[in-house]
């Protein structure tokens, strides 16, 4: 029996981002992990119709979890977590990668935090027992 994949993806990334920037991010931020490894990924809702987050997710069969404002900023004041002025300017939340992967991950914590690729934030998240 396969056992279940650790890790969830918190991607933002700039509008009209292609499939390949997120996918070139994502492989710079799992560094010695796969893709293999991923179960999810999350983003904030007014991301998740992207074309370019949506043809990776589907490349990949990775299912895409969106989360409100309300739900990410509940989790973005988190002194751990690191402020992106762009996010606040644009989204109204501090942060979209770390607080989406970490809300993926279900209590989890960072393996990775955040990353900046070609225009578009990724951070790694394990749920809490899981092995990084």
């Amino acid at each position: 029996m396969q056992s279940q994949k650790p890790l969830t993806l918190g991607i933002g990334c700039r509008r009209l981002a292609s499939a390949e920037q997120i996918d070139a991010a994502v492989r710079a931020a799992l560094g010695a992990h796969s893709l293999d490894e991923v179960r999810a990924v999350a983003t904030i809702d007014t991301k998740a119709q992207e074309p370019g987050l949506v043809a990776f997710c589907a490349r990949h069969r990775l299912p895409l979890v969106a989360f409100t404002r309300a739900q990410i900023a509940g989790l973005a004041a988190m002194p751990t977590l690191t402020p992106s002025p762009a996010a606040r300017a644009h989204l109204g939340v501090d942060g979209v990668c770390e607080p989406c992967a970490l809300l993926a991950a279900q209590g989890g914590r960072l393996v990775v935090g955040k990353t900046v690729h070609g225009g578009v934030t990724v951070a790694v998240a394990t749920s809490t027992g899981d092995a990084a």
